[in-house]
């Protein structure tokens, strides 16, 4: 061939394929920003002025009906809650872009009536907006306080109450244990968790701690209820804000009613005698007082919920509780008591408190994020301000994930879902959320919750008052507790003598 013109036909293919490739990167990027305009599907339903708040106001529980969404959607829209406008995410995948990709610019969090008013005008770091004041807490209260290291550090803590609860809960049954005839007493086990959970909080905090039924322990643990159950409630100014000032619902009345008996319960458990240190926007005993709140809240609802829906799967699946109390009783016996040295052999009750947190997530709706800047997820165009929600409720219920996911099965922890942990890594179970805002208790509360589900397990023979199966019904609010009293009767498995020994 000659040589002008093969290299005349080369030059001219390179310039073509170099041209159609220059179109198709053009093509590429038109329909990349074409899809980048893109907002998330908008639910339809929205009314003028409150958007879709009447679909959420109702009897069912808001995650359940933004689930049903998802069949309708995808897993990411959004929907209109007033004037402000909110993207929904329902599956582990986008929820992993959210909190990792986008991370800094979801970790600020939207202002509220409840916020404003119970959480010292902002100042308690899990509900802070993001800023130089939460950096600086935050970094205090995980290094100090709630990091993995100073929580295994308070080991003694935990186990010292522990075995106080059962002891209490022993001496109630030796109380009344003939009055029932059968040997066997009733108690509430919600009630008794709560108390529980609290007093380790307390006693981190301040040394003290509540008996059982302590009339000031009892309105302390009414009051974080109520303090959850009011930061989940739908305040009508948050989302319409011409409404401002006319306090429709008595939301905002009883918020500061909850604010002010708090603020003087914490009061008392607070030493203000530490080294004062400025932070930005607000005085020293406003901070101190703040995140003890935060600590107190973050750790003790949350905790004591879990272990509430624990047992009360366990009872609705004899089964299941007899295989634990068999694997206790192989690595633990019943001539000492469970110590946290023996957590990391006990893997079938390990499987059953990552199935509870899956079935039942504290928050089945993440705490609220706002996004501070414009974004990009899964290709729709998230504007700066457009609040998120993270349905973990749904994720954690994702039939592409999970084989019967409504199914109480804990052993699939044992198999196929074996390396899934619920610390934020791995995004099919995020009960305490992830990224800069993860909850801040997660270390202490998956310290809790298998020291002292086996201890229950352990020293106790439970079983239901009758042959109904345990009510399985939710209560409202921010964090979903059981809404009835875990009632269950209980008798004493061990010696007498194991019911005596301390930390």
């Amino acid at each position: 061939m000659d040589l002008h013109l093969w290299f005349s036909t080369t030059v001219t293919t390179v310039f073509v394929v170099l041209v159609v490739a220059f179109l198709l990167q053009i093509l590429r990027t038109k329909k990349v920003n074409i899809v980048n305009n893109q907002a998330a599907p908008l639910a339809k339903g929205a009314w003028p002025i409150i958007g879709h708040l009447h679909l959420l106001s109702g009897s069912r529980p808001p995650q359940q009906v933004l689930g049903d969404m998802v069949d309708i959607y995808g897993p990411i829209f959004t929907i209109k809650l007033g004037v402000h406008q909110v993207v929904v995410v329902s599956s582990g995948e986008v929820a992993k872009e959210c909190l990792t990709t986008n991370d800094k610019v979801f970790a600020s969090r939207p202002k509220s009536k409840a916020v404003e008013i119970m959480a010292y005008n902002y100042a308690m770091f899990g509900l802070a907006p993001y800023g130089e004041y939460w950096r600086e807490v935050r970094k205090i209260v995980m290094l100090e306080i709630l990091s993995q290291r100073r929580v295994e550090m308070l080991g003694h803590v935990r186990v010292s109450e522990v075995r106080a609860s059962m002891k209490d809960i022993y001496e109630a049954w030796l109380m009344n244990k003939d009055s029932e005839g059968s040997g066997m007493v009733k108690v509430d086990m919600k009630q008794w968790f709560g108390s529980l959970v609290l007093n380790v909080l307390v006693r981190i905090i301040s040394g003290a701690r509540f008996q059982h039924n302590d009339e000031e322990g009892v309105r302390l643990q009414n009051v974080v209820r109520k303090f959850f159950e009011l930061l989940g409630a739908f305040v009508v100014s948050d989302f319409i804000p011409f409404t401002n000032g006319f306090d429709l619902g008595g939301y905002e009345k009883e918020m500061k009613m909850a604010g002010k008996e708090m603020d003087n319960i914490i009061e008392g458990l607070t030493d203000f005698s530490s080294p004062r240190c400025d932070f930005p926007g607000y005085d020293h005993d406003t901070v101190i007082k703040a995140t003890c709140l935060a600590m107190i809240t973050a750790g003790s609802d949350t905790t004591s919920v879990t272990l509430t829906w624990a047992l009360s799967l366990l009872l609705n699946h004899p089964n299941i509780l007899k295989t634990t109390q068999d694997e206790i009783d192989e690595h633990v016996g019943r001539d000492r008591l469970v110590e946290e040295s023996d957590i990391k052999n006990l893997v079938y009750l390990d499987a059953i408190i990552k199935e509870t947190l899956r079935l039942y997530p504290a928050g089945p709706l993440s705490l609220p994020h706002e996004s501070m800047e414009d974004c990009v997820v899964s290709g729709y165009n998230i504007p700066k301000g457009t609040r998120l929600l993270v349905n973990l409720w749904k994720i954690h219920r994702d039939p592409n994930i999970w084989s019967d996911p409504y199914e109480f099965k804990p052993e699939r922890f044992l198999t196929s879902q074996k390396d899934i942990d619920p610390k934020g890594n791995h995004f099919e179970l995020i009960p305490f959320s992830s990224g800069r805002r993860i909850c801040p208790g997660v270390f202490f509360a998956l310290q809790v919750l298998p020291l002292a589900l086996a201890t229950v397990i352990q020293q106790f023979v439970i079983s239901k008052p009758s042959n109904e199966p345990i009510d399985m019904s939710e209560s409202s609010g921010l964090t979903t507790s059981k809404a009835t009293p875990l009632e269950v009767l209980i008798a004493p498995r061990l010696s007498d003598k194991m019911y005596h020994v301390s930390a």
